[in-house]
């Protein structure tokens, strides 16, 4: 049922969005819906940033995985136990670009003995790689339906993304690439038994919208055929905030927007704020240098302290009559 339920709800979703083109709301769907997404996502997503931002942190908590830096003798790992700001910058920047972590972690595996083995797992890390390149390049190159004149950078990415042109429309590969990488972590969730376990719809959700959104936009660019002109007028309306709905747009690509709204208004309060999250988290975005400056949070709120001789000041009458030394 976990699997099932969400499956479920974004083929309600995608029949919910042809429905509305039949009855002609492509007003509301073209146009109320996209601008209701994008509200919920920016406020979503402050909001959750900012309450990260005044969360306390009482003690420093980075993961390392090398030696810290002590003694002069001792080597010092730069990266996996950063010292300084800028040390921490270049951990982070492999972290997000290259996945660091996820490309070290190891998985532990009992086996006949009984011993328990460990081993590396890079294929979910190739496969988190081409999930989140793949949505990167498929962003970048619709920058072209939301930009006129259409920059030089854009167009090099599109071109290289479409350069086995085997006919006409060209071929994207991030297209491929981000449904191979969505289907990998989707396999991943119902193959293996632990993460099974411990999945819920709310793990599933996403990867199957993920997977819509990816297949209409494949069967609009490469089997049902949409008025490509009509597309770019409408977003264009909707980015310079003068909207207009042209006719003749098929169903498909009203399918396809409104997936990517109900994506956009889901993201600030998913698993997906992780994309902002990971700037924010103290085991990542702290110096390891304990040993070196004392952590004192800035998040602590002023004590008034009461002090020895105020103490004897209140009690010194009881003090006296009990006859205890006050010096």
């Amino acid at each position: 049922m976990r699997i099932v339920m969400p499956f479920i709800i974004v083929v309600g979703l995608a029949l919910t969005a042809w429905a509305g083109w039949a009855i002609h709301l492509q007003g509301f769907f073209g146009v109320l819906v996209p601008y209701a997404a994008a509200l919920i996502f920016v406020a979503g997503f402050c909001k959750k940033v900012v309450d990260w931002a005044k969360s306390p942190v009482p003690f420093k908590i980075p993961t390392t995985a090398g030696q810290q830096k002590s003694l002069p003798w001792i080597k010092h790992s730069n990266i996996e136990s950063p010292f300084t700001t800028g040390q921490v910058i270049i951990r982070m920047f492999f972290e997000v670009f290259f996945f660091r972590s996820l490309f070290r972690n190891l998985k532990g595996e009992l086996r006949s003995g009984p011993s328990l083995i460990y081993g590396p797992t890079k294929w979910l890390w190739f496969s988190a790689i081409l999930f989140h390149y793949g949505f990167l390049l498929v962003i970048l190159h619709h920058l072209r339906l939301a930009i006129h004149p259409v920059p030089c950078c854009v167009d090099l990415i599109d071109k290289v993304d479409s350069m086995f042109q085997i006919g006409a429309p060209p071929i994207y590969l991030s297209g491929f690439i981000l449904l191979l990488g969505v289907t990998a972590l989707f396999l991943r969730r119902i193959l293996i038994p632990q993460v099974r376990y411990i999945s819920l719809v709310n793990d599933y959700f996403p990867l199957f919208l993920i997977m819509g959104i990816v297949i209409s936009g494949m069967l609009m660019r490469y089997v049902i055929r949409t008025d490509i002109v009509g597309v770019k007028a409408l977003i264009m309306g909707l980015v310079t905030f003068h909207p207009v709905v042209p006719d003749g747009i098929g169903a498909i690509f009203y399918i396809h927007l409104f997936l990517v709204c109900c994506l956009f208004a889901y993201f600030p309060f998913s698993k997906l704020m992780h994309m902002g999250g990971v700037f924010m988290s103290p085991t990542r975005n702290l110096p390891n240098n304990n040993r070196a400056e004392r952590h004192v949070n800035p998040w602590d709120p002023k004590v008034k302290l009461h002090t020895y001789e105020e103490w004897v000041e209140d009690y010194r009458d009881k003090l006296e009559e009990a006859q205890i030394p006050i010096d």
